[in-house]
């Protein structure tokens, strides 16, 4: 297995040839640093990279957040396709705006209450344990509420979303390959995602109830796109008159009742 350090660093970098100075020279500048695929286990220490935004380390064998103390100034970082079990040790990284977390084997979202910069959060296809699903940390979920603005759920097992609906400012929801079904608890959330403009439902049960597309764009008027496929206004413009004239009838179906009720009575 490789551990990745400054030596790492040195042999994949393009200074290699390059002496002792110019190379530390080289590392507090890099502001990029791609490791992935390298069949790396573990972090070592980094200190030297101060200046480093943007840390791909996708597609290796590390199993655990460490010895990120440094990266005050990451704002994107690729962890995706790992052996990764716990959210931690993320602290330090204030600046942090998208963690890529898929194809790991994390069973609940938390550990993210220091990182209230983050926009957007990818933890999709966790090898979870038969029969489990995803789950998320109140605490975690309520840091994140202003701050997250996406985020990616696909094939997680989850069935519900309804602790979700804290997160006040997501504009796309990725959910495709869960086992959500009931309409009812979708629209509860829906009526909280004030500015939701993207959401991908594909390969739920929820996806084959009667008039699911309808229902949805009639309670959420921010939607552009459902399931891949974008929402035509004159689309929705339709439904929202559809709905207010079967209000309306149901009103006044209510108000006959009651007057009829009222001539029995008297």
């Amino acid at each position: 297995m490789v551990r990745l350090t400054m030596d790492l660093i040195a042999k994949t970098a393009s200074h290699k040839n390059r002496n002792e100075e110019e190379f530390g020279q080289y590392l507090q500048k890099i502001t990029h640093l791609n490791l992935s695929d390298k069949n790396i286990d573990s972090i070592g220490d980094l200190t030297f990279c101060k200046n480093l935004s943007v840390l791909y380390l996708y597609d290796n064998q590390i199993s655990q957040i460490q010895n990120l103390d440094f990266a005050s100034n990451i704002t994107h970082l690729y962890l995706q396709n790992n052996c990764i079990s716990s959210i931690e040790n993320l602290s330090s990284l204030k600046k942090l705006e998208k963690l890529y977390l898929g194809g790991n084997f994390i069973t609940i979202v938390e550990g993210l209450d220091k990182v209230g910069k983050l926009r957007e959060l990818h933890i999709e296809s966790q090898h979870l344990p038969l029969g489990e699903k995803l789950l998320f940390d109140p605490v975690s979920l309520n840091c994140l509420a202003k701050s997250l603005s996406v985020l990616n759920i696909s094939n997680n097992n989850i069935d519900e979303l309804e602790e979700l609906a804290v997160l006040e400012n997501l504009t796309y929801l990725k959910a495709v390959n869960n086992r959500l079904r009931h309409m009812k608890n979708l629209e509860v959330v829906l009526k909280k995602w004030t500015k939701l403009r993207r959401m991908d439902l594909t390969g739920n049960p929820i996806c084959q109830k009667p008039k699911y597309k309808d229902r949805i764009i009639v309670q959420s008027p921010t939607l552009e796109s459902l399931d891949g496929k974008e929402i035509q206004e004159m689309e929705r413009r339709f439904l929202m008159n559809w709905k207010a004239s079967r209000a309306a009838r149901k009103k006044g179906n209510e108000r006959m009742t009651d007057e009829h009720a009222a001539c029995v009575q008297f």
